[in-house]
Parts: C-alpha cells; structure tokens; sequence
C-alpha cells in the first residue's frame, strides 16, 4: 500500500481475510466476548497495517465479529453462564462475578440473568475451605482472626449474613453442604 494516498473506508480483500482469519486465531484460543473480539480485531488492525484508517479498523471488527457469530462461536449469553459457573467453583460471589462481567462488555441483562442462578452460600463455602476460613481453620481463632477473616468475606463481595453462617457451621455440616452442592 501506498503511504502517501489517503486510505479509503473500505478496507482492502487482503485485510478482511486477516481479520476472518484472526477471529479464527483467537475464538480457537479461548472464548471471548463481542466487545473483547472486536476490541481486539480493532487494536491489531491498527498496529498491523500502517496507515489504516479508522472507518477500516472499525469496518475489519465489525466484520470480524459478524464473521463469528454467522459461524455460531461468539455467544455472550453462553460465555456468561460458563464464567458464573466456574466462578462460583472458584469461590467468587454474585458481586464479583457480575463486576467481571460487565467489565468484559457482556451486557447488562445477560450478565443479570446468568448471575440469578448463582448460589453464594456454595461460592462462599468454596472460598472458607481454599483459604482455610471458618469451619475449615486449623485451629482455635482469637477476635482479630476472625475480623480478619469476615473481611476476606466482604472484599469477596458476600453478605455478613453469609460469613456468619458459614462461620457458626461444624467442619461436618460443612463439608456436607460443599458436597451437596457440587452439581455446580
């Protein structure tokens, strides 16, 4: 390409082959949002070809983004319920979840309608046991310890309604209730 003529809006066959081939690249990797796809298509787009114009890099997303969802491998819906669940595997509360999310462009109501399902009272147990809170300690606690711990709680995004319960549990009941819960 010429430098020195002006770009015109509509990118070149070369470029959307790229971008077709790029959206390949990175949906086979992992899954990704429409706005993680289409900010990523855009942003090498820049740096790859020099001179690039913006209504190009905006029309090689665009077009990069339709290309996987006409392919069916593009679905926020889907990505949304699959980051809940292994989050609320992970120990993550509805808050933080939710938080994730949005900040990853999935939209507000998908985002509601995932997290709706989630149930914090396993995420929380899930996370007492990785850190070894609660039912899960080693040991007897002083004051300052459980404070301590309450607030990893809170940081995580759960109720003190939340803590409390799980912190009143015998080992036991709550091992039982991570078991019960597994089908998560």
């Amino acid at each position: 390409m010429d430098e020195e003529t002006p770009q015109p809006d509509t990118p070149t066959p070369s470029m959307f082959s790229w971008a077709r081939n790029s959206a390949v690249y990175r949906l086979e990797r992992r899954m990704h949002t429409e706005k993680q796809l289409y900010d990523a298509i855009w942003r090498k787009a820049r740096q790859k070809f020099d001179g690039i114009g913006e209504a190009q890099a905006r029309a090689l997303a665009e077009f990069a983004v339709k290309f996987a969802y006409d392919l069916k491998v593009l679905d926020d819906a889907a990505y949304a319920e699959i980051s809940t669940r292994s989050g609320v595997r992970g120990g993550r509360s509805r808050r933080a979840i939710a938080q994730k999310l949005s900040q990853k462009g999935v939209d507000r109501d998908i985002v509601a309608a995932a997290v709706a399902e989630a149930d914090d009272f396993h995420a929380a147990l899930v996370l007492a046991r990785k850190r070894a809170f609660g039912p899960f300690r080693k040991g007897e606690p002083d004051e300052k310890s459980k404070a301590r711990e309450l607030s990893a709680f809170a940081r995580a995004g759960f109720s003190f309604d939340i803590g409390k319960k799980i912190f009143g549990m015998s080992r036991d009941e709550a091992q039982e209730a991570l078991e019960a819960g597994r089908h998560l």
